[in-house]
């Protein structure tokens, strides 16, 4: 790719794709199977990590001294516990307002209505459907996905979760809540909103990707903590499942935001409930309750070494179904894209109406054929009579029974893991099977509606009843004393981490969220099975939501074949640039007709090296094995087309078949007025007609040209606007400078370059970019390893990364796209076939 940020393909490599005939594909081994042929793609965008060493940031600074510094990072501090206490508030809101709904039953009417509600408000913000951690991960990862963290999203989000769960769809509260989290940590820090545009305050700080995703990943891990009762798994959670840069000080802010979230929500939730203020008694949303044997009972206990095998056997078990419940959402998802979303937005709302009706319709129809009429036992010390009689559900069975199927079904979800922890002999092998598979299904094809779900309850709820039918098998089956609670509580962590393939920070919420740290062995172990048996068929369902979508996200680290490749064979040495000097018109003319996100700043090389080369001998080898051991750009591009060549396509070979040789110039006749006399200038005139390059030489493409910086669209378009220029007949020194406030101003969203009026422009004049450029970019060599390319761009967050030569030569860049795992194996493939 050229010198586009996020994943976005430049014009010659999507052309590329498009015009390959199959069986240049197939000499490529580039053919991909039907299934994955899907799939409208998006231009995603990159956030950069890096900061922009130019002149307005060193005057700031310059002005910066130890106590701004400790302010400023106070400062950070403030912000980072009111994250941390608005997500706890918003948890709480959210908990307080799903029970005053719940309350009103779970008719079909009223099922219906509520699931209603929530689409409505989806057709306004799509972005808000799912659970949202799908884009958060990437978000984090280092994607700008548009609308993400917007202050509509956040209530589209908030709401439509109420009306979701209580309308009857499987789906839980906890991924919307740390999606939630996430978009707090992006807004609160910047002081304004695009969407209520009177909410803007002047506080010029904090305006930059590198602080703005700190502060997502701390919103994120608050939003796990506020849901789970877990702030160590939440940061934990943030480290494992996103950020792809971390520090020491980051997991600080992060783990006290998550647990200024636990805290807050623990003391609403305790003072409320309880009437005890400042008891703590509720961490979470979901609370497993405390697992432990009755009291006097000898023979009782939680779990032994022998029970390890059979928890070995359950991770195993999650991890095949994880994997088919991946598999058949997949398919789901990939029916939605091509068949729903493209047609009108009712179809939506149609889908998610057959949902609620088929899931409620399910439902009745399972409790009075499938659900068997149990006697009403006596229960553990762990659950009160009361607590039982309030929880089981007669549904048309005789006193002193109740219906085992319905209890399930018309409880809410955390009630009903919460009898499944902790109710002995109370749901037949029958009805726990039965369960299973009704409840499998049925949010498998709710996960991807177009409605805000979470998938961590409905998959604990699933898990759970799994554990607990393996724990009742044992008993009956094989008279084995087993805690059929600790089943239950393995069965949940086997189907979950099964189907999210979380392994260090799933382990730790489950165990804060029992508050039981025996069961750290046995919850680690079936994570790790799970994963692994997992992993031999698909990914985890948020890696798979994010392959649907085309987002353009980098793994820890890359394949050990691929260090094979270097930077020279993934880099795209087609390359649009500017002048440190360039007149307004090349400006605008490069900018409305690129969609390149930085450009670097070069030089051209002088063909005058032949003159040294009459000389000193010395001088004239040195020059020579300058010439045969860099890489240039036109050289590379030289070897690719001659790889093209053997392909059956005629206009591919016709494609490469130019002239490569420039005739010597003549003596004393200047090079750039060669060009000018052939008409082959730099750029485009401001409204070209036809772009003069299509009659260049390969040489007159890919000059060698010294590299200087990068300069990006952003900055460009607002020196422009802001008027930052001069006259031919003045100095560069007499152009409008502007400050690293005004530079970062309209952060998050820059104008755009159609929205710029060309007839308040002056093309003649010129703008001065070097002060506002980057100097200092990270660069790579080209004969740098691929594995060392990924993980400089990966560790430090870069959008852009140059590849200069040995001479300082830029001779391609590369970008996020550059380095997907998709792309990586393609050009695996074509380094194969040219070896």
């Amino acid at each position: 790719m050229a010198c586009c940020g996020g994943g976005l393909c430049c014009q010659c490599c999507c052309n590329e794709g498009d015009t390959r005939t199959p069986e240049e594909l197939t000499i490529l081994g580039e053919t991909r199977e039907v299934e994955d042929e899907i799939l409208p793609r998006k231009a995603y965008e990159s956030l950069d990590y890096d900061r922009c060493i130019n002149e307005p940031f060193l005057e700031v600074l310059e002005g910066l001294d130890n106590k701004k510094a400790r302010k400023y990072e106070a400062i950070k501090w403030i912000l980072v516990f009111a994250i941390g206490v608005s997500t706890g508030l918003v948890s709480f809101g959210v908990v307080y307002a799903s029970e005053v709904v719940l309350k009103r039953g779970h008719g079909t009417n009223t099922a219906v209505h509520d699931a209603f509600i929530p689409y409505w408000r989806m057709r306004f913000i799509p972005v808000a459907a799912g659970s949202g951690i799908p884009e958060i991960k990437s978000y984090l990862n280092g994607v700008k996905i548009p609308g993400i963290v917007r202050l509509r999203t956040f209530i589209c989000k908030v709401t439509g979760v109420l009306f979701a769960v209580a309308g009857g769809l499987f789906v839980g509260k906890e991924g919307p809540m740390i999606h939630s989290g996430a978009i707090l940590g992006a807004g609160l820090p910047q002081f304004q909103s695009i969407t209520f545009k009177k909410i803007r305050f002047h506080f010029p700080h904090f305006r930059s990707d590198r602080d703005k995703r700190d502060f997502v990943s701390a919103g994120a891990a608050a939003g796990v903590a506020a849901a789970f009762g877990a702030p160590i798994g939440g940061t934990l959670f943030s480290l494992e499942e996103g950020s792809s840069f971390w520090n020491q000080t980051l997991t600080w802010k992060v783990l006290f935001c998550s647990m200024s979230a636990t805290f807050t929500l623990n003391f609403f939730r305790s003072g409320i409930n309880f009437n005890k203020w400042g008891s703590f008694q509720l961490p979470g949303l979901l609370n497993f309750g405390e697992f432990k044997c009755v009291d006097g009972d000898k023979t009782c206990h939680l779990w032994t070494a022998v029970d390890l095998a059979f928890f070995v056997l359950v991770g195993v078990a999650g991890g095949l179904l994880g994997a088919l419940f991946n598999c058949i959402n997949k398919r789901l998802t990939k029916y939605r894209m091509r068949n729903v979303h493209p047609k009108a937005r009712f179809i939506r709302v149609l889908e998610s109406l057959l949902v609620c009706m088929v899931t409620t319709l399910v439902i009745f129809v399972a409790s009075v054929t499938l659900g068997e009429c149990r006697d009403l036992v006596s229960t553990n010390n762990n659950t009160s009579t009361q607590e039982v009689n309030s929880t089981i559900r007669r549904f048309f069975c005789y006193n002193n029974t109740y219906n085992d199927m319905a209890t399930l079904f018309f409880n809410p979800q955390e009630v009903a893991i919460h009898q499944l922890f902790h109710q002995n002999a109370t749901f037949s092998p029958v009805t726990l099977l039965l369960f299973f598979v009704l409840y499998f299904f049925l949010s498998c094809w709710t996960y991807g509606v177009s409605v805000p779900s979470g998938l961590f309850v409905p998959s604990l709820l699933c898990g759970a009843s799994l554990g607990r039918l393996v724990a009742n098998v044992l008993k009956i089956n094989f008279h084995m004393q087993v805690y059929a609670g600790t089943f239950a509580l393995i069965g949940a962590a086997a189907f979950l981490g099964g189907v999210v393939r979380m392994t260090i920070s799933l382990t730790v919420i489950l165990i804060e969220s029992t508050n039981e740290i025996t069961y750290g062995l046995p919850i680690m172990i079936t994570l790790m099975v799970a994963k692994w048996t997992g992993d031999f068929f698909n990914k985890g369902i948020y890696d798979i939501h994010i392959h649907l979508k085309g987002v353009p996200l980098l793994e820890w680290e890359t394949e050990v074949e691929m260090d094979k490749l270097t930077a020279s064979d993934i880099m795209e040495p087609n390359l649009t640039y500017v002048y440190p000097h360039t007149r307004i018109q090349s400006l605008v003319s490069i900018l409305r007709t690129t969609i390149y996100h930085a450009f670097p700043v070069v030089t051209e090389n002088r063909d005058n090296e032949k003159e040294f080369m009459k000389g000193n001998i010395l001088i004239s080898n040195n020059i020579r094995f300058k010439k045969s051991s860099v890489l240039t750009r036109a050289g590379e591009q030289r070897r690719r087309c001659q790889s093209m060549k053997s392909y059956p396509s005629s206009e591919l070979r016709n494609v490469c078949d130019e002239q490569t040789a420039v005739e010597p110039a003549e003596e004393g006749q200047d090079i750039l007025q060669q060009m000018l006399e052939r008409r082959h200038v730099p750029y485009p005139n401001l409204y070209p007609d036809q772009s003069p390059s299509e009659e260049w030489t390969m040489e007159e493409r890919f000059r060698p040209l010294t590299f200087h910086g990068l300069i990006l669209r952003s900055q460009l378009v607002n020196l422009l606007i802001c008027g930052v220029c001069y006259a031919e007949n003045q100095s560069s020194a007499s152009q409008t400078r502007l400050s690293h406030s005004e530079m970062t101003e309209d952060y998050p969203r820059f104008p755009d370059i159609h929205d710029l009026d060309l007839a308040l422009l002056n093309p003649r004049m010129i703008v001065d970019v070097t002060p506002y450029m980057n100097p200092c970019p990270y660069t790579v060599s080209p004969n740098t390893h691929v594995s060392q390319v990924f993980n400089l761009f990966r560790t430090m967050g870069l959008r852009h990364l140059p590849v200069v030569n040995a001479v300082g030569e830029i001779v391609g860049i590369i970008t996020r796209h550059n380095l997907t795992h998709e792309f990586l194996v393609a050009k695996l493939r074509q380094h194969y076939i040219t070896i």
